[in-house]
């Protein structure tokens, strides 16, 4: 199992091992680094899914107790949800943000931008 990071250094450097690793074709289904690729990836997601939530609340001044009121549960399984610590379902991201009046927004990004040279394009407007 992949190392969780602490900090942003960490994630940093934990994200350009996985990428490298990747690259060099280490990658297949099953093996060791396609594993820990998966791993830091559900972990990047639970952080920036928590993060996108925290600040959502802070900039308007919802507090953890008054989300747990809307969802009519503890306080402490809010700091549950927020610690990034359990795999959140679909399901509880929604229930998340229909209780903060939001909507999430995905956006499924290359891990390096394309290449002209290759073939990609570049979308005008």
């Amino acid at each position: 199992m992949a190392k969780l990071a602490t900090n942003e250094r960490e994630w940093l450097d934990l994200r350009e091992a996985v990428g490298l690793a990747l690259r060099r074709g280490h990658g297949d289904a099953g093996s060791g680094e396609a594993e820990d690729a998966i791993e830091y990836e559900s972990a990047r997601l639970q952080r920036d899914l928590t993060t996108a939530v925290s600040w959502y609340m802070e900039e308007r001044g919802i507090t953890k107790r008054e989300l747990a009121q809307r969802l009519g549960v503890t306080p402490g399984r809010i700091s549950q949800i927020m610690s990034g610590g359990e795999n959140l379902t679909l399901r509880t991201l929604a229930t998340v943000c229909t209780a903060l009046d939001a909507h999430l927004r995905v956006e499924l990004l290359p891990d390096k931008p394309a290449d002209p040279a290759h073939g990609a394009f570049t979308r005008r407007r």
